[in-house]
């Protein structure tokens, strides 16, 4: 008889990000772990460096285009000046409805061969793969000028177990 597998801790990693530029660097650190495939989900109230983050992503992974806030054009692709994979960006804030809004931009079409980032995508593309990266970017509200940043990384599923997110806070 087969033992039972072992059920799947998600792998999770903590940092304190103190400047837009170290925000960057971590997305840069971060594309180095990254391959086509792979659906970020970015989470964080707004102006906490979701967009800094993925630019530094879109500079790690060597895309095309400045990465900027697709708020407005709800998804953007910035192909690889390289053998790498594309990035496509998206901003769900503006859309309402869960996986039925998010089909029409066919973002299970691009990743296979694409990595994915999501802006604001929990409840809405979570059922694109059970393996994905959360990453959730606390920061103070309010009337303040605090730059620092409390992250948290999780990965799921059996593509982020060994992936070496611990390697981040190095």
């Amino acid at each position: 008889m087969e033992a039972p597998a072992a059920p799947h801790h998600p792998a999770e990693t903590w940092l304190t990000i103190t400047s837009p530029e170290q925000m960057r660097e971590l997305g840069r650190r971060l594309a180095k772990l990254l391959r086509a495939g792979d659906l970020v989900m970015l989470s964080g109230e707004l102006g906490a460096g979701k967009t800094t983050l993925t630019r530094g992503l879109g500079e790690g992974l060597g895309v095309r285009g400045a990465v900027t806030s697709p708020t407005f054009v709800i998804a953007r692709v910035h192909p690889s000046l390289g053998d790498g994979p594309p990035l496509v960006h998206v901003d769900a804030y503006r859309l309402g409805g869960g996986l039925d809004e998010m089909e029409d931009l066919d973002l299970d079409v691009s990743l296979p061969e694409s990595v994915i980032v999501v802006e604001w995508g929990e409840g809405k593309v979570e059922e694109l793969t059970e393996d994905r990266l959360q990453v959730v970017i606390h920061r103070a509200v309010g009337d303040t000028t605090d730059e620092v940043r409390h992250v948290t990384l999780t990965g799921l599923g059996e593509r982020w177990a060994d992936a070496g997110l611990g390697m981040l806070t190095a």
